[in-house]
């Protein structure tokens, strides 16, 4: 997608600037609340922006507008050139545009991407990661349109199409037809390959029946002077005969073009780039041992190779298949990225009349109605009356606001009480919107890291090479004839090089990432291991992470029959604390839920395992719920309710708030006729395991701190345990990116969490965690999901990391199996077809093998 500019560069001179960067947070570059006291005065949007920035110091990053560096672990790390990542470029007219990309699978695509796109007239900036198929480009749309982007990064194999289908001048993100056509596209990519790789096999294996009923049979006789040679020299002269070999050099190569078309595009961008990887080092086996066979055939040679160009484009593709669809079987595990996000909205007129319209087409000045239950699709102020907004899935915050006429909200966020109609702010946006910009401007930055094979081709193919060059040099000299000579040079290519490094690396990373999908540990990148050891710091969001999320009961101090109205009431409810004193007080003695019914006009309700009688004259407040129960009026809510009202409210019940308050909790007063008779203290309760994850990353040596967008005392549980080093608490969404920046200077750290909130945080992380609970732009700025919220998998993929890396070194090792075989065999001129199809067959078992093996303790 692409979308304009706001504004203009952040560190411009004068006045205006300097009024600008007083108006926006020292740490993260929120804007600051319009009040004269604390923290705005010292220039913090909250204190917990002012506690982290105490703790760490100053950084030339304080007050960027959001993240724009994302540190890779331990791979190539790539500075954003743009300071401000929700903004696009500061030239005036540039745009900035999110292409997906299919085919990338290492830095050497990263690499020639970025080369094909600044190459183009009219792209100033050019950034791709593998990691997440992404590229970001900066362009003058003048000069070159996204559709001429995706035309030319449609290129050798690669097929490249916008992240959203959106336009440059719409901000609001693409509809769900659209990300569903993403996401079909992206399929029909990978089905494209599954296919082709199908059809080559068929066809493979046609041609190698010949191979296994008359050549190998004679390869075997030659080896062993059995004395049958005769007969299949006989019958090798029919298939070699001038009938069969254009039929087998065709099917041949039309087996490697449909099955080895990705891996010899690999060859060709490594060549390119002057990057020797692994698909460069198994395509010089596969075209040499071609190369070989056909002038071997045209000689009436009986040393054809073409079941070793089958075999082994057949066994790398493969398992470059197979890594391909463990990979699509995680993805399929998790969520849309749409959850958080809102296509229509509720154009409010002012007879009372409403249209739905796009979000797209939504202006400045505009109203939209909001009903209770739904998300506010832009950022705004609410027009008129008072309602109760849910917050969490941008701020963090676990409690629900109250809004008022006048008060900004927040585009995402959930009206649990009343209708909300919303001025649309100046920029037609939501902060769902700018946080998807900001994870993405993070993700496109955040290069792969290079796999130890590649790393190893580079080092070895300069001595593949060099030995193919000593053998046709030598060949010269001794004056063997042209013919002799090419054939020298080509055997040397098909048995010195370590083409099974190929095949090694991708089916290792497969079986790593399946024993990690069958633990409830979803991997959305191969690298993720090496990160994971390399991590010193684990920071882990409060809410939704080492909480549940959900509002529970945590202690009641009132009549069993008052209790039992107030359930009554609050099953009419829609807030998160009411749904949970319905839980909490409907019910037997037993905890079983009992039989409940609710009318919105009035009738019977049960609740506490008994009938309470009739409700009636039920009114819902912005803080609370009213109704006539029995024949007495009930209030329950929150204690500002029962102020304003003129409600009863003793000293002793004022002191049992402040306690629930200082405890970081929400304390909900509930009342009849006229007076406060008791308090019922709603939170969230701590994820089963917390502690001992926390404890066994302490043992390891890792470093724990907490972030909570909540205030108060809510995390001083947290706090108090040993293994938890720091917690900062009433942290907004980029002030937690701030704090994970800071915290990437100098050590490696891996962040956890669960909510939308928290995506610019996980993308800014050397790895980013997300649980299974989650909004689905957490699980897209994550590199590894915990399925279950199962808080213990946390430390399990810390375990998996380090039997991964050991056995991937293992196969790695083992790769060279081939070549332990067959480049003696050639040296002693025994070398055949059959040998090296040996070699082959127990290069490919042992690595199999190997990698087959638990990684973890079952």
């Amino acid at each position: 997608m692409s979308d304009r500019r706001a504004g203009t560069d952040a560190n411009g001179d004068g006045a205006r600037g300097d009024r600008r960067e007083r108006d926006r947070c020292r740490l993260c570059g929120t804007p600051l609340p319009a009040t004269d006291g604390e923290p705005a005065a010292s220039g913090f949007c909250s204190t917990g922006c002012r506690d982290v920035a105490a703790e760490f110091g100053p950084s030339e990053s304080d007050g960027a507008a959001a993240p724009s560096e994302r540190s890779g672990g331990a791979g190539d790390r790539k500075r954003d050139r743009s300071r401000d990542s929700g903004a696009n470029r500061d030239e005036k007219d540039a745009v900035r545009t999110f292409l997906r990309i299919d085919g990338m699978h290492s830095a050497t695509c990263e690499a020639f991407l970025e080369a094909v796109a600044e190459g183009r007239d009219g792209v100033t900036d050019a950034e791709a990661s593998y990691v997440t198929e992404t590229i970001r480009v900066d362009h003058d749309p003048d000069r070159i349109a996204a559709a001429d982007l995706e035309d030319a990064l449609s290129t050798v194999g690669y097929t490249a199409y916008l992240r959203e289908e959106a336009t440059a001048d719409d901000d609001t993100g693409a509809t769900r037809r659209a990300r569903e056509m993403t996401g079909l596209r992206k399929r029909r990519a990978d089905d494209m390959l599954e296919m082709r790789y199908v059809v080559g096999i068929v066809f493979g294996s046609f041609l190698l029946l010949p191979f296994v009923a008359v050549f190998y049979p004679m390869y075997l006789t030659e080896l062993t002077n059995w004395g049958a040679i005769a007969h299949f020299e006989d019958v090798f002269t029919g298939f070699s005969g001038p009938m069969y070999l254009p039929l087998f050099l065709v099917m041949t190569g039309a087996i490697v073009y449909l099955t080895g078309g990705p891996l010899l595009r690999g060859a060709y961008v490594s060549l390119k780039l002057r990057r020797p990887t692994t698909d460069l080092l198994a395509a010089l086996t596969i075209l040499s041992a071609y190369v070989y066979a056909a002038i071997a055939s045209g000689l009436g040679r009986t040393d054809i190779y073409f079941d070793l160009t089958i075999v082994v484009a057949s066994l790398v593709m493969g398992a470059t298949y197979y890594e391909t669809t463990v990979k699509r079987r995680a993805t399929d595990r998790l969520t849309d990225l749409t959850v958080s996000q809102v296509d229509t909205a509720r154009l409010y007129a002012a007879d009372g009349s409403t249209t739905e319209v796009p979000v797209g087409d939504l202006e400045s000045g505009d109203r939209v109605l909001v009903r209770e239950g739904e998300r506010i699709p832009v950022d705004g102020r609410l027009a008129e009356g008072e309602c109760a907004v849910d917050e969490a899935v941008v701020t963090g915050e676990s409690l629900p606001v109250t809004k008022r006429e006048g008060d900004e909200v927040v585009g995402g966020s959930v009206v649990t009480t009343d209708a909300a109609v919303v001025d649309v702010g100046d920029q037609t946006t939501s902060s769902i919107e700018r946080l998807t910009r900001v994870v993405w401007n993070v993700q496109s930055a955040d290069h792969g890291v290079t796999h130890r094979a590649d790393e190893l081709a580079a080092v070895l193919t300069p001595l593949v090479f060099a030995a193919a060059l000593v053998v046709g040099t030598s060949a010269l000299l001794i004056g063997a004839d042209e013919i002799t000579v090419s054939l020298s040079v080509l055997m040397t290519l098909m048995v010195a090089s370590p083409w099974a490094l190929g095949f090694a690396t991708p089916y290792s990373v497969a079986r790593s990432l399946q024993a990690a999908l069958d633990r409830g540990i979803v991997v959305f990148d191969e690298t993720v291991f090496e990160r994971l050891r390399s991590v010193d710091v684990v920071v882990f969001d409060k809410t939704g992470t080492l909480t549940t999320g959900e509002m529970t009961v945590r202690e009641a101090d009132a009549p069993a029959d008052l209790l039992a109205a107030a359930a009554a009431l609050e099953q009419r409810a829609a807030h998160p604390a009411a749904a949970a004193i319905a839980r909490a007080f409907d019910g037997d003695d037993d905890d079983a839920a009992a039989d409940t019914s609710t009318h919105a006009d009035g009738g019977s309700a049960t609740a506490g395992g008994r009938d309470v009688g009739d409700v009636r004259d039920f009114r819902t407040h912005a803080t609370g719920v009213e109704g006539t129960v029995d024949g007495q009026t009930v209030l329950v809510g929150h204690p500002d309710l029962f102020r304003e009202r003129g409600w009863e409210l003793s000293s002793a019940l004022e002191g049992r708030i402040a306690d629930a308050r200082d405890a970081g909790r929400l304390p909900v007063v509930v009342g009849r006729d006229g007076a406060a008779e008791g308090i019922v203290v709603v939170g969230d309760e701590p994820r089963q395991a917390w502690e001992e994850t926390v404890a066994a990353l302490d043992e390891d040596g890792i470093d724990v701190v907490v972030l909570t967008g909540d205030e108060g005392a809510s995390a001083d549980a947290f706090d108090r345990h040993s293994g938890v080093d720091r917690v900062f608490a009433g942290v907004p969404p980029n002030g937690k990116a701030a704090a994970i920046r800071r915290l990437t200077a100098d050590r490696r750290v891996a962040m956890v969490g669960d909510g939308t909130n928290d995506a610019p945080a996980l993308a800014a992380a050397d790895l980013g965690i997300s649980l299974g609970s989650g909004t689905a732009l957490a699980a897209d700025a994550a590199d590894l999901a915990i399925v279950d919220d199962d808080l213990a998998a946390v430390e399990r993929a810390f375990a998996l990391a380090q039997t991964a890396r050991d056995r991937i070194r293992q196969n790695l090792g083992l790769a060279f199996a081939y070549n332990a075989i067959a480049v003696p065999a050639a040296a002693l001129g025994l070398v055949n077809p059959l040998v090296t199809t040996v070699a082959i067959a127990v290069g490919t078992l042992l690595i199999v093998g190997n990698a087959e093996r638990s990684l973890l303790p079952e």
